[in-house]
């Protein structure tokens, strides 16, 4: 059902009306500033979390689920205010409940005091953390989206018949939240003075939201642009929202939710993995509220159904002949296909919306598919699929958000279009698995199929059922073909999918997360026969290169045996094949399956040859350290190679923590190799709080093809109380003593700012 934007302007009755005019400004401000307070806690609050809880997958789907299902709580009570109450008086209880708000839950803090989650319960454990810390505000300002726009429809407002374009003020709060954090709050701000600021913002709000309430107009009607006019639709003569609308708008807004998800990991993991760039497709989606939560655009609308399957056959292409783009050229195809697809769920949504009386009703419908949307992209998915199987997915389920395609759908038997989606979706799972394979059908036959079907997508935008059958086979062929004949086994977990590959060779094996190698080993000779003797360190932990010297020189100091020795990241285990007899490793890892490939010999050999038995220790790095009784001659940090580092492992209190876990002549090594990042300042820095002396090395360009000599450049700190215990390195003109810049602020956890060494290593 839709609304027909067409209630004419009338005199206040009042005498109200010029004041009247100023309501779009007064609600249009209020809305931006509830938006902006909405998207900027959440960052504020997962960094306040982090040192605490840690970032296992227990805590993050928690707080996920809480998150949304607060904000959807909200949408219900604005939705219950508006419904069964007086608009005055529902201004009087959201105010009351804004208060209640400030008095008991403001300033927003999460302080050590809580502690780790315990052993059992710890799901209810963390909601209770997470409700008494920042639940009341949340819940006060996740209700402002809907609710003001329904009260804005009961100002008189010569607008306030169609209110809906009001959300696109609230998006562009969030997209500018989204926006400053990173780049301006972060880096200003400490996370103190940041919950300050927060809530210095919602006492403004607070006000704010009064002034709205002024403009309320007792005894008017929803969409009633005067008191005196009859009401444009009333409860009894408005159209009824029947299950079909409540399910078209979880639809529509479902697909798009989780077409976010799909697609920010497809991007940051096949495409490029740079840190910030999950802001871009999270910044694009709010931004195509804007274009679509608005009147006309009809031509806009034909534009987008004609481009779309022109982009989406470029999509298939990229997963099979042509991979090989640039990146700049396979991010700005992936972006703007996902534009051009959620505007079009959006545009739906933005037709299918009810009358003013339902608007709250609309809302909450509507963050109900976002919350599903989500939650089957970021927690079902990983559970479900081996690959990034969901992308693939929702890259066709946006086909279904397009009027032709549903209307042309609707004319079919349900069993029929239930039947071929079952058949579809079984065969997609069947490649996920690998059951289907490229080896099973002659490569001309498959290269065939594939450009006959890319082609008939392209021209099929005016035949609904063509264009998705077409659609669908290329993708299943594109899906088929998009696997490296080298792959060997492909795991997926809560942090990422784990790919094992062979080298072109035959010789070598190597573990991957998107393009990121997370280690490697010598497999075989060059005659292809299995090699049975202790394996040699390879990728980063080579021998001859910054690791094994730092290493080495640890070694040296401790007499040439060192006793115990702690690893923060296995990856698949190369690290412990530096080990010597009669030495303790102790390895601590975040990720289960992870272990579990380090540990199956049929994968890799270095960890179950190397050391075994060593002790495994599951869960965050600082956690589990913090438990450690110390005396580690050696505590080694390996969990900074991808392209984001946990920032929480890196802060001036977390390396204080690792270094009371030494022994008297112990040291600290950490990978700081990044492409993107300068991370070797911001540990010297927090090393220096601590009293600490970095030193760091780069390895050469010297390591040859690595499918040949499986060997990675690698670059290295070493810390250590004086330079007695470092060895030669402290002498060393490879090594260099890391000086800190005078305008690097130091990371704490009360602070970080990853803008700035990705400044450092770019040179802006």
């Amino acid at each position: 059902m839709s609304v027909n934007n067409t209630a004419p302007v009338r005199p206040n009755a009042f005498g109200l009306g010029n004041i009247s005019m100023l309501a779009l400004p007064v609600y249009t401000v209020t809305i931006f500033l509830s938006a902006f307070l909405l998207f900027g806690v959440q960052p504020m609050f997962t960094k306040m979390v982090m040192p605490v809880l840690g970032g296992t997958p227990a805590v993050w789907s928690v707080a996920m689920v809480f998150f949304q299902t607060v904000l959807l709580l909200g949408y219900a009570y604005a939705h219950g205010l508006t419904r069964w109450l007086d608009p005055r008086m529902a201004a009087g209880l959201h105010l009351a409940v804004m208060l209640i708000a400030m008095a008991f839950g403001l300033p927003i803090a999460f302080g050590s005091q809580w502690g780790a989650p315990p052993e059992e319960g710890h799901a209810l454990w963390l909601i209770g953390v997470f409700t008494v810390s920042v639940g009341l505000p949340f819940f006060a300002v996740s209700a402002n989206g809907p609710l003001l726009q329904a009260w804005f429809a009961r100002t008189g407002h010569p607008h306030a018949n169609d209110p809906y374009f009001l959300y696109g003020a609230s998006n562009i709060g969030s997209l500018l939240a989204l926006l400053a954090y990173p780049f301006v709050i972060e880096h200003m701000f400490t996370l103190d003075r940041q919950s300050a600021l927060w809530s210095a913002g919602f006492f403004a709000l607070f006000v704010a939201i009064a002034a709205s309430a002024v403009f309320l107009r007792p005894g008017i009607t929803a969409g009633s642009t005067d008191a005196n006019a009859a009401p444009a639709e009333t409860e009894e003569n408005r159209a009824p929202i029947t299950l079909k609308d409540r399910l078209e708008w979880i639809g529509l807004s479902l697909v798009p939710s989780a077409l976010l998800v799909a697609t920010t990991a497809h991007v940051t993991t096949d495409v490029a993995a740079v840190p910030l760039l999950w802001v871009v497709p999270l910044a694009l989606y709010l931004m195509t509220f804007s274009f679509a939560f608005r009147p006309g655009g009809q031509a806009m609308d034909r534009i987008l159904l004609l481009v779309q399957p022109a982009l989406l056959t470029g999509i298939m292409a990229t997963l099979t002949f042509a991979r090989g783009l640039p990146f700049f050229a396979l991010l700005g195809l992936n972006l703007t296909f996902f534009v051009v697809s959620v505007t079009i769920c959006h545009r739906e949504l933005y037709t299918r919306r009810p009358a003013v009386g339902d608007l709250t009703q609309f809302y909450f419908f509507m963050s109900l598919g976002g919350v599903i949307g989500g939650a089957l992209a970021s927690l079902v998915a990983p559970v479900v699929f081996e690959g990034l199987l969901e992308f693939p997915l929702l890259v066709l389920a946006v086909l279904l958000c397009r009027s032709d395609v549903r209307a042309r759908l609707a004319t079919l038997k349900p069993a029929v279009v239930a039947g071929a989606s079952v058949a579809a979706f079984g065969l997609f799972l069947l490649v996920d698995r690998g059951l289907i394979n490229q080896d099973m059908v002659p490569f001309q036959a498959v290269l065939m199929i594939l450009i006959v079907s890319l082609g008939v997508t392209v021209i099929s935008s005016g035949r609904p059922i063509r264009l998705l059958v077409a659609a669908t086979v290329a993708m299943l062929v594109s899906m088929n073909h998009s696997s490296s004949a080298h792959l060997v086994e492909r795991a997926r977990s809560f942090f990422a999918i784990h790919a094992i590959y062979e080298t072109p060779n035959g010789q070598g094996r190597y573990l991957m997360h998107g393009n990121t190698v997370h280690g490697a080993e010598r497999w075989a000779d060059a005659n292809g026969n299995p090699l049975v003797s202790r394996p040699e360190p390879a990728s980063y932990f080579h021998l001859g290169g910054a690791y094994h010297e730092a290493i080495e020189q640890a070694r040296a100091v401790q007499g040439g045996k060192l006793g115990k020795v702690a690893v923060v990241g296995l990856g698949m285990g190369s690290l412990a094949c530096h080990s010597k007899p009669g030495e303790t490793w102790n390895f601590f890892e975040i990720d289960p399956e992870v272990v579990r490939i380090a540990r199956d010999s049929s994968l890799f050999r270095a960890f179950s040859d190397c050391t075994p038995g060593a002790r495994v220790v599951v869960g965050d790095g600082r956690l589990t350290m913090a438990k450690e009784d110390g005396g580690y001659d050696l505590i080694m940090l390996d969990a900074f190679s991808s392209a984001s580092p946990p920032v929480h492992l890196v802060t001036k209190e977390a390396v204080a923590m690792y270094a009371s876990k030494l022994s008297d002549k112990g040291v600290l090594i950490f990978n700081v190799s990044n492409r993107h990042m300068v991370l070797s300042y911001v540990v010297a820095g927090s090393a220096r709080e601590a009293g600490l002396t970095t030193w760091h090395r780069m390895d050469g360009p010297g390591t040859g093809d690595f499918m040949e000599t499986l060997k990675t450049p690698v670059e290295v700190a070493i810390i250590a109380r004086n330079p007695a215990q470092v060895g030669t390195i402290a002498s060393d003109p490879a090594w260099t003593r890391t000086k800190v810049p005078a305008d690097f602020k130091v990371w704490t956890d009360d602070y970080s700012n990853i803008v700035d060494p990705m400044r450092r290593k770019h040179g802006w």
